[in-house]
């Protein structure tokens, strides 16, 4: 074999592994970005659990304290403003202020101990409680993911290859007040 010919296969030895960590590189982002998306749907879905929710729990609470119109107009408008949100930060924003609500309304329902000692009202208070735990949940499991993508795309050199795809780094879903990180308490 002369020197030329040892040469051209080291060089196309060399490409071929720059390609290979380069398709390997490009899949493993890829797959992360996956799982950040999958996982933000599983927020969504529980998301949407709640809002169902929401409207049988007003109305069960409206039956008894029909003089506190303003906090279940609050509620509502809380929740058409969560259901339209898109995004994250919008999201995370839209969530809280439904969250503040709904602390106004378990405020309400305090009040009235006919109302909390109902059948109907004690099985909504439960499954909120069950659906504040999966949110809770699923915001863990997409947050990981989120950091494990961000991770990926700016380490180097997988930073180039994300650099170059356009990978951007994913927001991670936080609760924006300090005094909303307690989980809210469903005691009615």
């Amino acid at each position: 074999m002369s020197g030329g010919l040892i040469a051209l296969i080291v060089v196309v030895v060399i490409v071929l592994i720059a390609v290979l960590w380069y398709i390997s590189t490009r899949n493993g982002i890829i797959s992360f970005r996956n799982r950040v998306e999958e996982s933000w749907s599983g927020i969504d879905v529980q998301l949407k659990r709640r809002h169902d929710l929401v409207p049988n729990l007003v109305e069960t609470v409206k039956g008894y304290a029909t003089h506190e119109q303003q906090v279940f107009e609050n509620v509502t408008e809380a929740r058409a403003k969560a259901m339209a949100s898109t995004g994250v930060e919008d999201t995370a924003k839209t969530e809280s202020a439904l969250t503040r609500a709904m602390a106004d309304l378990r405020a309400v329902a305090e009040n009235y101990p006919d109302l909390k000692a109902t059948e109907n009202f004690q099985q909504l208070s439960r499954n909120l409680s069950e659906l504040e735990d999966e949110i809770q949940a699923s915001r863990r499991i997409y947050n990981s993911n989120v950091q494990g993508y961000n991770t990926k795309i700016q380490q180097f050199p997988a930073s180039i290859v994300a650099n170059q795809g356009g990978f951007q780094a994913k927001e991670f879903f936080e609760i924006a007040d300090a005094s909303e990180r307690e989980t809210p308490s469903v005691s009615f």
